[in-house]
């Protein structure tokens, strides 16, 4: 991992490299809510074979060192401005930005403020709810209701957060509830990533509760606007049930650069499918 100065000093940012460290990096792929960068390994590191990859590990997640207040979020934009920074830090020519879920919708918002550092974007079912919903989420107390009524954030504040180990976390989340259809793979990389040691001799979650629930709750994003004020290639999958992504493929009649597809596979199809999500990558980045 190479940590990254953050611009903002508050601290620094995890990166994972793959590929050759002497070409410029070709993709920057950005993980989900309550992830990590290394979750993705087995999707990314084929890649390194003709392309640089990184994964940074976002603000509260994995092993990145940025301060993660919680309280009183509303939006994406902190994690959007700290991949601005990461693409400042980079230097070089424009890149592919790609990512998962929140992490697609984060890339889209930096792609719209710094245009310039971005050649195009490959989203994987990324958070766009309908427009009337993000007109909502956008009203002063929005958040508050949010907190009160969204089940993903209740859910996100019952997780458990300490365990006795990787090995017991990874026994817990095996073929259950979200990562019931992840490859053993994936949610090793998963464990490996999200959890650090305690001084007790146990793992605890690095991704609290709060935080993740602070995420699902912070929807005052409007991605229909960033989608306007792109005008580089798009490509968007989105999972052809429960998806977080309600952008159609008629969607080329009002952003001719946006080419969206509704594959087979629910929101995690990136985990279930790599191999879609990878020649899609590809398309985008060569």
């Amino acid at each position: 991992m190479i940590p990254i100065r953050s611009p903002w000093g508050d601290g620094e940012m995890s990166v994972l490299d793959f590929g050759d460290p002497q070409r410029p990096v070709d993709v920057v792929f950005l993980h989900a809510n309550g992830f990590n960068g290394l979750t993705y390994r087995s999707l990314i590191a084929p890649l390194s074979a003709s392309l640089r990859v990184i994964a940074p590990d976002l603000r509260g997640h994995g092993s990145t060192r940025l301060k993660a207040e919680p309280k009183d979020r509303r939006s994406w934009r902190d994690f959007r401005d700290d991949v601005r920074g990461l693409l400042a830090a980079l230097g070089g020519p424009p890149v592919t930005l790609a990512g998962h879920s929140m992490g697609g919708t984060v890339a889209l918002l930096a792609a719209a403020k710094d245009p310039a550092r971005v050649s195009n974007l490959a989203l994987f079912d990324p958070v766009i709810w309908p427009r009337p919903w993000v007109g909502l989420f956008n009203l002063p107390g929005a958040q508050a209701l949010a907190k009160a009524r969204i089940p993903l954030v209740k859910g996100a504040l019952r997780r458990r957060s300490i365990f006795e180990s990787r090995s017991a976390a990874f026994q817990a989340y095996r073929g259950r509830g979200a990562f019931a259809s992840w490859p053993e793979t994936t949610l090793a990389d998963y464990v490996a990533g999200g959890f650090d040691e305690r001084p007790d001799g146990r793992v605890e979650l690095n991704c609290t509760p709060e935080w993740e629930a602070s995420n699902f709750a912070a929807q005052a994003n409007d991605p229909w606007r960033a989608l306007g004020r792109i005008d580089k290639p798009v490509i968007v999958l989105r999972g052809d049930h429960n998806s977080t992504c309600h952008l159609r493929e008629g969607a080329r009649r009002r952003y001719p650069h946006v080419q969206a597809q509704t594959v087979a596979g629910g929101h995690f199809f990136p985990m279930e499918r790599p191999d879609l999500v990878r020649d899609a990558i590809l398309d985008a980045a060569t």
